[in-house]
């Protein structure tokens, strides 16, 4: 799969400036349409709302270093066994995330934004996959 980096960068460009409403509509929608993921995170959330906007800068920013970035997205992988992430939960972030960029970009968001991104987002989490099969695997 071929990610068209220069779109996903160029639209990260407006998304960044608004990192905390972003991490706030993303929560509010995730727990609001799956209130079990809930309880899987603290009571105090800025500090996630700040981890989930620098995982998405750190994304954007590797996607020209596709070896630094699989290392980094297979220790985020990873932490996330830590957590109880599920890996039938992988999908519902990222229809969360879709949505909830496709809000904060509004008239700017398009197929092909839309395309891109979940594009991205599918290669995320098959890297995030193998790091978690490659554990079970080792284990």
């Amino acid at each position: 799969m071929s990610l068209n980096i220069e779109l996903l960068e160029s639209s990260f460009k407006l998304v960044a400036p608004k990192g905390d409403e972003l991490a706030n509509r993303f929560y509010a929608r995730l727990f609001r349409e799956h209130p079990e993921l809930r309880p899987m995170f603290s009571d105090d959330m800025a500090k996630q709302k700040k981890h989930l906007v620098a995982a998405l800068a750190m994304v954007v920013q590797n996607l020209r270093k596709p070896e630094q970035l699989t290392q980094a997205l297979n220790d985020l992988g990873l932490r996330h066994i830590g957590y109880g992430v599920q890996r039938d939960q992988y999908p519902i972030v990222g229809q969360t995330l879709l949505a909830t960029l496709a809000e904060i970009t509004g008239d700017a968001w398009n197929d092909e934004l839309q395309n891109a991104w979940a594009d991205a987002y599918d290669a995320i989490q098959a890297i995030i996959y193998k790091a978690l099969d490659d554990h079970q695997a080792a284990a």
